[in-house]
């Protein structure tokens, strides 16, 4: 029998103590010898150096370092020292990004409680809570977090707040028996107190059933240290393409060292060339370019309210499969607000937005005013005095000080414009009868102006209706029948259905004289007056950001600790929830293994009260589908299946430290609307970087063909390598990274997601790369013969022609990247910083041909004013030549 199960007397026999002196000095040791002390632990720390180098184990980053080897052999020692600057900047960006999230257990170590007070001996002593064992006997009150899994065996109206565990802000009413309920979640076990949850009212007794790693807590702790950062499809595809490259750039320099060595050449000489040709394939300044380019995306996403803490978190969102979302405080309001009132067979409904206290109220459909309606009134007013709520004003937002259920209650009284403090004026509270979860009530015993005694009662509607004898019904008091009684019974369960949480609120008119010492004597033969139904009311920008996710292609799951009935009410308004999809809950998950879950995931769009354990599972069975899959959360027990999903998204209003620290993603408005706008971010820096690839690369085979014809036609070399890694680090460099701010397409929202195994020369890029690149270098090529056979003893001018061609080709072929189909496609200047960029980027050439002190560094000459006609006319043609059959084929 496990320890929820257990009655008071059981639990003590069970771990052995006494519940009236606690354990002795010798039985703590004994027990802290064997199990350890109350904290949490930590799995081995990778020492900062170890980690640090861990950053240059990345097939990019291993390419970078190749062309920094051959710079070093061709004596290029300047190139060598800026690419291994980008190198060790990369390093150090990693290494911070993975020291902070080291930080997420020493966040969930600093949620157990620094001191408790626990009864050693007989007597209530204070100590750190590292030091409590099972089976020691702690007392909690209104603010203490709880420092061990504890089972309660006294009360006193307890409540406890458990959303860093469940993630439902609602505090859980606590008592002291046996629970019956087979296998109960976390959220349902309410004679438990979890490790690092705060008691939010009342006071309770415990004894200690777990410490450590063994706690709730622990148990997450454990989960978080074991769960798998995956590599994003960003990283996947770069790695393939430093594969690819570096794979091209071996074969090439085998290639001319065997041909040239074949033509007669010297083995030295055609070595030298064949590095030449491996510079030319490395695209040198990429891996920087993606860098800025997610980190100008990042800019970007701090305006639209998430914080990105982990850069190609950026992209990876782009190409998001599957959205799951907490339901509290993301797809709602964390506001419980009230929307319906019974009273006498009237149905009251009130409309308003979260805490606002503005709201119309309609009596079918018709508007009323609920000064005028006797039974409303009266209901609205008890309900707002028998409450300890109160609304703050603080930066312009209205914050509610006390509990929500009693917050919506306040609210729905000051949208009929009633105030508690004039209503106290009216009403003096001569005694109160404390809420507690044994009777699920609360009552008042207050006084009117006109020296009238009342009892006001508010409670769980089943339970007050068995207290009631009478009941208001037209204006009028009678007695409660069994016809009415029924009536009643079936309008609360209409609102249960509506997934509304119900408060019922009765009274009692009592002698003037009467002192009533007892709530037993107080909450009898009550008269009903009628229900408050609230929920916690979806966003009402969210139900629009769900549609544009379906139309992306995204499917949005909602993943909660609520009762299944409230997530389906919830998830039907919202659009995710249709007749086709299915809700599972967390009895039916507990039985299911990751690869069953996995064979009905893909239909499920409601996962309902359910534990930090189900959460990783619903992850990992979608990734094993084969999805990318977004998870947000705020609470603790969200940290490990934000950590383990493709990306985390913490919440940065209500988010704990632990969900944050985990996550590569931080709403700031825990927003749901949000996740909508960082997506379509993130899908437009995706198609920028396909862009600047597409560009780099091209620019690259255009430069590995003129070197590699040149070398079978036996011609000396076009560039020399330190004109290629300029064009590489330099000249397309500020095109490339203006390429990365390009504006997205109309259509960005309406395509389906990426596949994660789609590679980088997928949807023809390959082709184009190839293509351009053929035609960039045959065009440089022939500049350079026209030029060399022109004046065979002048190569230097030559190689000037071959240089500026190649430029001036790579700057026209630039604009044709913005777009998949053609130049003509989009306007060439709606991108301001390419122009600025190309413009820079010809100033730049120009300033590496005519300025003296550098024409001896790059091996340039002046160009003569005639030669530039034939440079702009063939470095013209492989953008317009395509351009052209762009539009045959249009035409056509």
């Amino acid at each position: 029998m496990k320890f929820h199960e257990m009655e008071i007397k059981q639990v003590e026999k069970a771990l052995d103590t006494d519940f009236s002196s606690g354990l002795s000095q010798e039985a703590v040791n004994n027990r802290i010898a064997k199990h350890g002390y109350n904290e949490l632990e930590e799995g081995e720390k990778q020492s900062a150096l170890l980690l640090f180098f861990s950053q240059f184990k990345d097939f990019m980053v291993l390419v970078l370092l190749a062309a920094t080897l051959v710079s070093g052999l061709l004596g290029e020692y300047i190139d060598a020292i800026a690419i291994i600057a980008i190198v060790i900047i990369n390093g150090f960006l990693g290494f911070f990004q993975e020291r902070k999230a080291e930080k997420s257990l020493q966040a969930l170590k600093e949620l157990s409680a620094p001191q408790v007070s626990v009864l050693r001996d007989g007597l209530w002593i204070k100590i750190p809570s590292k030091e409590i064992v099972a089976g020691d006997i702690i007392k909690f009150s209104s603010g203490d977090r709880i420092g061990a899994d504890v089972r309660i065996i006294e009360v006193r109206s307890l409540e406890i707040e458990e959303s860093a565990l469940t993630g439902e802000s609602v505090p859980v009413s606590k008592h002291i028996n046996g629970l019956q309920t087979p296998n109960p979640g976390i959220g349902d076990m309410e004679n438990i107190a979890f490790m690092g949850t705060m008691v939010s009212r009342g006071s309770g007794i415990g004894v200690v059933i777990a410490t450590g790693m063994k706690t709730a807590m622990g148990q997450i702790a454990d989960l978080l240290q074991r769960a798998q950062t995956q590599d994003t499809p960003l990283q996947r595809r770069l790695e393939q393409l430093g594969k690819i490259l570096i794979t091209v750039a071996l074969l090439l320099t085998v290639l001319v060292v065997v041909v040239g060595v074949l033509q007669g050449n010297d083995l030295y000489t055609m070595f030298l060339a064949g590095v030449s040709l491996a510079v030319a394939a490395i695209p040198e300044g990429l891996p920087a370019i993606v860098t800025v380019a997610l980190s100008l995306g990042v800019q970007k996403m701090i305006k639209q309210n998430a914080i990105v803490r982990k850069l190609p978190a950026v992209e990876t969102l782009g190409c998001a499969s599957v959205i799951c979302s907490d339901k509290t405080g993301t797809l709602t309001q964390n506001k419980m607000t009230v929307t319906h009132l019974w009273s006498g067979g009237n149905t009251w409904t009130v409309d308003g937005v979260g805490y606002q206290p503005r709201g119309d109220f309609y009596l079918n459909r018709a508007l009323v005013q609920p000064k005028n309606e006797k039974a409303l009134q009266q209901m609205l007013i008890f309900g707002m005095i028998c409450n300890h709520s109160d609304l703050v004003v603080k930066d312009d937002d209205i914050i509610l000080d006390g509990d929500p259920t009693e917050g919506a209650l306040l609210v729905s009284a000051m949208k009929a414009g009633f105030d508690r403090t004039n209503l106290l004026n009216e009403f003096t509270i001569i005694n109160e009868f404390p809420f507690d979860s044994v009777r699920k009530m609360m009552s008042m015993h207050v006084k009117d102006k006109m020296g009238r005694h009342f009892i006001v009662t508010k409670g769980a509607p089943d339970v007050i209706l068995g207290k009631s004898e009478s009941i208001l019904w037209d204006g009028k008091t009678q007695f409660l029948s069994d016809k009415v009684q029924n009536n009643v019974q079936n309008a609360i369960n209409e609102l249960a259905s509506q997934a509304l949480r119900t408060i019922a609120i009765a009274f009692k008119p009592v002698q003037a004289n009467t002192v009533i010492l007892s709530e037993q004597e107080a909450e009898k033969k009550l008269t009903f007056i009628g229900v408050q139904g609230m929920i916690d009311p979806p966003r009402p920008e969210v139900k629009d950001a769900v549609k544009e996710c379906k139309e992306a292609g995204i499917k949005t799951v909602m993943i909660t600790g609520d009762h299944v009935i409230t997530a389906k009410a919830i998830a039907a308004q919202l659009g995710i929830l249709t007749k086709k999809s299915k809700v599972l809950d967390g009895n039916a998950l507990s039985v299911m293994s990751v690869d069953e879950l996995e064979n009905i995931v893909d239909d499920v769009s409601v996962f309902a009260r359910v534990s930090p354990e189900h959460k990783l599972k619903i992850v990992k069975a979608l990734q094993n589908r084969g999805h990318i899959v977004a998870m947000t959360g705020d609470g603790v027990n969200d940290a490990p299946a934000i950590k383990t999903a493709d990306i985390g998204v913490a919440m940065g209003i209500t988010g704990t430290d632990v969900a944050k620290e985990a996550s590569s993603l931080v709403l700031l408005d825990d927003n749901f609307a949000t996740i909508k706008a960082a997506i379509k971010e993130g899908r437009n820096i995706y198609e920028n970087i396909r862009k600047f690839v597409r560009y780099l690369l091209a620019s690259n085979v255009g430069e590995i063909l003129v070197m590699l014809f040149a070398m079978l036609l036996a011609l000396p070399l076009p560039l020399v390598p330190i004109q290629i890694l300029w064009v590489n680090l330099v000249t397309d460099g500020l095109p490339a990274m203006a390429l990365g701010l390009d504006r997205p397409e109309e259509d960005v929202m309406k395509r389906k997601p990426r596949s994660p195994n789609e590679g980088i020369f997928a949807r023809g890029l390959g082709w184009k790369v190839i293509s351009r690149g053929f035609l960039i270098g045959l065009v440089t090529l022939v500049a350079f013969i026209i030029v060399y056979h022109r004046d065979t003893d002048n190569l230097q001018y030559a190689q000037t022609i071959a240089f500026a061609t190649l430029v001036l080709a790579q700057l026209i072929h630039v604009f044709d990247c913005r777009s998949e189909k053609s130049v003509l496609s989009r306007n060439p200047f709606g991108n301001p910083y390419l122009v600025w960029a190309v413009i820079s980027s010809l100033v730049l050439m120009l300033v590496v041909i005519y300025y003296a002190p550098l024409q001896p560094i790059f091996h340039t000459t002046a160009i003569l004013a005639n030669d530039w006609l034939l440079i702009i006319g063939l470095s013209s043609i492989p953008t317009f030549l395509l351009a052209g059959s762009f539009l045959l084929r249009k035409t056509k």
